[in-house]
């Protein structure tokens, strides 16, 4: 039976973790976790947080790639990644991408 995408967008939010928003101001202060904006250009030129790493979620898997021409240097698999998007819903969706792809620890932005 094929899955919907709200089955799809539950799944991924019960295998990725979330953090809270000063949890992540925390890390990302500290240098120890990259944030990942899954939004669409147009999305983020009308505001992002300072230091997220733009990365559109229809173009995730060519930033989170090495191998690939588009890889992101901030995308490294073994460094903790914290997604955000609008809703959250892009984001669990993008991060259990990201977990499928070898990355260890990935999270959601609450």
């Amino acid at each position: 039976m094929s899955k919907g995408v709200m089955q799809m967008i539950t799944e991924a939010r019960s295998r990725v973790g979330s953090v809270s928003p000063a949890e992540a101001a925390d890390r990302l202060t500290a240098g120890t976790a990259v944030l990942v904006d899954v939004r669409q250009s147009t999305e983020w030129d009308h505001g992002h947080i300072d230091g997220s790493v733009p990365a559109p979620r229809g173009l995730l898997e060519f930033f989170a790639d090495p191998a690939s021409p588009k890889h992101a240097e901030a995308l490294d698999a073994t460094r903790p990644v914290i997604v955000v998007c609008h809703s959250g819903a892009r984001a669990a969706l993008a991060a259990a991408t990201l977990q499928d792809m070898g990355f260890e620890d990935v999270s959601i932005l609450e």
